[in-house]
């Protein structure tokens, strides 16, 4: 199967996905959860304490939305949830009592997000300074093949690689949010930050390897970029079907709270494995090509 000689039709499939993510986050927005707005905390002592996973599956039913549940102790739990009015705080503890006997409630309050305004700006800020140390770090470590495209265009190709991986589970998760009332926290950002980091890596094994088939040598550039993708590709379906399905499991017998988690992994994983064969390194051959056009044109125009 030939890649690189098909690209376009993998560039198209890819432009529908991402332009399909931006318009739906551009419309809907991503519903977030209590970490971003803030919302009620629930202490509760239990006789005999359930677990996490057990209390969010008792509570699924009052349509709650998100809910974080932390274990305190030998028998408290605090539980996190939306902001709750009265009846609904006095469904909650009934709810409780009734699948699990005796349930003291110790307090009850309002609480302020727990991921503000400052956090997320210095998270943006930290984000961007990583994103050019690695743009300077892959510059750097493809300096010797600067021809025929120039080592920085690598590491603008691997940061393309993680924006294209991260905002197509973004879009998703925009759609779920507005549909499926699907909403995002703390986990959802761990899973989009575990996304670029696998993209990040999956993309440079590739590029890496077409690094070093042009130091050896040998054939047109098209040629070297095809033969690198084929080497690798074995590689990163291995590895990336092992990890989706591990996430499989999570998603379908872990508990409600990591559900999300493992379902932004399990396609963020398959984005990144087809972006990393199937437009990563493609991107290449068709940047050399614009730029011995653009040098063709110029030198007409003299």
């Amino acid at each position: 199967m030939k890649i690189v000689a098909n690209r376009i039709v993998y560039y198209v499939f890819s432009g529908v996905l991402v332009g399909g993510s931006l318009v739906a986050l551009a419309i809907f927005g991503l519903k977030q959860g209590i970490d971003f707005t803030g919302g009620s905390i629930l202490s509760a002592r239990f006789d005999a304490r359930p677990t996490p996973i057990e209390v969010e599956q008792t509570l699924a039913p009052l349509d709650l939305g998100g809910i974080v549940v932390q274990p305190v102790g030998e028998k408290d739990m605090n539980i996190r949830l939306k902001e709750l009015d009265e009846p609904t705080h006095q469904q909650v503890m009934e709810t409780l009592r009734s699948s699990y006997g005796t349930v003291t409630e110790l307090q009850f309050n309002s609480i302020g997000p727990a991921i503000g305004k400052e956090l997320r700006q210095k998270s943006t800020l930290a984000l961007i300074i990583v994103l050019l140390a690695i743009l300077a770090y892959v510059a750097w470590s493809f300096r010797k093949v600067s021809m025929p495209i120039q080592s920085w265009k690598y590491g603008a190709i691997t940061l393309f690689s993680a924006f294209h991986d991260v905002i197509v589970p973004v879009g998703l998760f925009a759609i779920l949010g507005k549909y499926a009332g699907v909403e995002i926290g703390t986990s959802f950002i761990a899973a989009v930050l575990t996304i670029m980091g696998y993209s990040i890596n999956d993309t440079i094994v590739v590029l890496d390897r077409v690094r070093e088939n042009l130091q050896r040598g040998g054939g047109l550039f098209e040629d070297i970029v095809e033969r690198s993708v084929q080497q690798t590709m074995l590689r990163s379906l291995n590895s990336s079907l092992t990890t989706i399905l591990a996430m499989g499991a999570v998603y379908f017998f872990g508990g409600a709270s990591i559900k999300d988690f493992a379902l932004a992994l399990i396609v963020g994983v398959a984005v990144g494995t087809y972006s990393s064969i199937f437009i990563m390194s493609p991107l290449l051959v068709t940047w050399d090509r614009w730029d011995k056009k653009r040098r063709r044109s110029n030198q007409g125009k003299k």
